[in-house]
């Protein structure tokens, strides 16, 4: 095989894909809707930062820096008065912009904003955009913007390895074709859609002697659709079925200390109308959380102890070759800083100017 294939190089290591201290600019989940009530505020470290969430009176989530730009204090313990969150400490109270609206002991309150992210609450999900504006939108399935649809969300999962090495296991065609011996045969065609969303798919023909493909083939014909939608690298929607069965499995992770995934499931199919609809679209959800379920204790068997590398590429791993340089054409951010590594540097050297001009104030002082 011509290892030039698709410009990858083997040799010349990653600045995204697989590394722990970096990560890209987009829309990450930060936990269940369900799980976050209306006048409560709960911590939560995503990707390294901390970070406080809230819903006020009016049902919105909100998401700040987890400290009062005050004194430090964490904004976890705070308390919720209407749609606004009063610090414990002093109580300084910041509004759903983070901008300090009131100061108890001052009669007008000070130029002072705590640090807000972009918010979106969708698939019974909270989510963060790790940037000052969203670029892109929420990761969604490409024939259904404008169609309903039922959910339903799976467990939220651990796995000792990156959220890479995870997800790209759904385009592995060697361990699809040939370790899970499955009665089809991938072949995945790539389309990038934009900068930060890349999708593989294929329409392979179902060839088994099992009862149950027979009786599938009978109804629905011997082919089968599938595809893998990636979103900023680590959230997967994977689809397969044809026009009447889609079901859709959506893994979305983002990564721990360590390198560690850790994730959460979420099963969709289109909505069906009357009785008989909604039971075979609870029949497809909870077959979807089987499946899912299953994936995942498969994979976890197998990725933690796993050093992933790729020296010596095949023309089956053309698709992993494909998504890993997809991924290092976008935006990197700096774990717990969130800033571009360049930005992370110059943020250092000013705060090394800053001391040393300290210090020198310091020394006159003493002198």
């Amino acid at each position: 095989m011509n290892t030039n294939i698709d410009n990858f190089n083997s040799v010349r290591k990653p600045k995204i894909f697989n590394q722990s201290a970096s990560f890209v600019e987009g829309w990450y989940w930060v936990l269940p809707s369900q799980s976050l009530f209306v006048g409560e505020v709960k911590p939560v470290t995503i990707l390294g930062r901390d970070l406080v969430v809230y819903r006020g009176q009016d049902r919105r989530a909100i998401i700040l820096d987890a400290y009062c730009p005050h004194m430090g204090t964490s904004l976890a313990q705070g308390k919720i008065e209407g749609n606004e969150l009063r610090c414990v400490l002093h109580r300084w109270k910041f509004d759903a912009e983070g901008i300090c609206v009131d100061v108890p002991d001052l009669d007008e309150p000070i130029a002072v904003k705590a640090k807000t992210w972009p918010v979106a609450e969708q698939y019974g999900i909270i989510w963060v955009w790790t940037g000052e504006t969203p670029q892109q939108p929420l990761p969604f399935v490409l024939d259904w913007e404008n169609q309903e649809f039922d959910f339903t969300l799976g467990g939220e999962f651990s796995i000792n390895c990156h959220p890479h090495v995870l997800l790209l296991q759904g385009i592995d065609t060697q361990q699809i074709n040939i370790v899970y011996k499955l009665p089809l045969k991938m072949v995945l065609e790539k389309q990038e859609l934009n900068q930060n969303a890349i999708i593989f798919n294929t329409i392979t023909n179902i060839n088994s002697k099992s009862f149950w493909l027979k009786l599938y083939r009978r109804f629905f014909n011997s082919s089968l659709s599938y595809s893998i939608c990636y979103w900023y690298g680590t959230t997967s929607i994977i689809t397969f079925g044809n026009d009447l069965t889609h079901l859709h499995i959506i893994f979305t992770t983002r990564i721990l200390p360590g390198g560690k995934t850790q994730g959460q499931t979420l099963l969709m199919c289109k909505k069906r109308q009357g009785m008989f609809g909604k039971l075979i679209n609870k029949l497809i959800l909870r077959l979807g959380k089987r499946i899912s379920d299953r994936l995942l204790k498969n994979h976890d068997q197998i990725l933690q102890t796993m050093r992933f590398y790729l020296k010596n590429p095949i023309k089956a791993d053309l698709s992993i070759i494909q998504f890993i340089n997809h991924l290092e054409r976008q935006k990197p951010l700096t774990h717990e800083t969130w800033l571009l590594p360049r930005e992370k540097e110059r943020e250092e050297e000013v705060r090394e100017e800053r001391e040393k001009r300290e210090k020198w104030r310091d020394e006159l002082v003493n002198d």
